[in-house]
């Protein structure tokens, strides 16, 4: 079944690629990676291991990774059909296949900031909790896209879905008082903020 579920992602991945029309040479790139990323699979997962319930992820998903991944990085890029394929194995329980997936996505295309995060988030899963590794993806993440906002987001995420609530809203107050007034991905880190406790006032531009 495991297998199934994996070839039928990687079909609906590519279908939706046509659809969109992508075509030459970036379809060919992107079928190479979801090829790359099947193959880490067969190589690494263990399809035939009992997995365990994902509801411990939905129940610290008060903001979801999903929605988050879109608004900070779009609805389609390189590693989107990677991150699709980690979300699938995540759901099932299989975190540690979810990990492998995103190594090898990281490995191949090492400076995409998305996959870092991914693979960060993708960790956090694995322990429950945010770990040296994780906070190594993270950390890389914003390396590769210096004073781009999505890393820093989603290691406060990481922070709050630890436990760590102080340390999920330093995070993100700073992340507020750097970013311009009109920046699309306020209300998602006001959401946060507001979520975890802090009055939704002090999300909001200064005047």
């Amino acid at each position: 079944m495991g297998w199934l579920i994996l070839l039928t992602l990687v079909a609906l991945a590519l279908g939706g690629l046509w659809q969109l029309r992508v075509r030459g040479g970036l379809l060919t790139a992107s079928a190479a990676a979801l090829l790359l990323g099947a193959s880490g699979y067969a190589l690494q997962g263990h399809p035939g291991l009992a997995g365990t319930r994902g509801q411990d992820r939905a129940k610290n998903e008060f903001i979801s990774l999903t929605a988050a991944r879109h608004v900070f990085f779009g609805n389609f890029t390189r590693a989107e059909s990677w991150l699709r394929i980690s979300d699938a194995l995540a759901r099932k329980g299989r975190t540690a296949d979810a990990v492998n997936i995103l190594q090898n996505a990281a490995r191949l295309y090492p400076g995409d900031a998305q996959l870092w995060v991914g693979l960060g988030n993708a960790l956090v899963d694995q322990a429950h909790g945010l770990t040296p590794p994780a906070e190594f993806a993270y950390r890389r993440a914003a390396e590769v896209a210096p004073g781009y906002p999505g890393p820093r987001f989603f290691h406060g995420l990481a922070l709050a879905r630890s436990g760590d609530r102080a340390g999920a809203l330093k995070d993100w107050r700073e992340l507020l008082a750097d970013a311009p007034a009109d920046a699309s991905w306020r209300p998602i880190v006001a959401q946060g903020i507001a979520v975890l406790g802090e009055p939704a006032a002090a999300a909001s531009p200064a005047n």
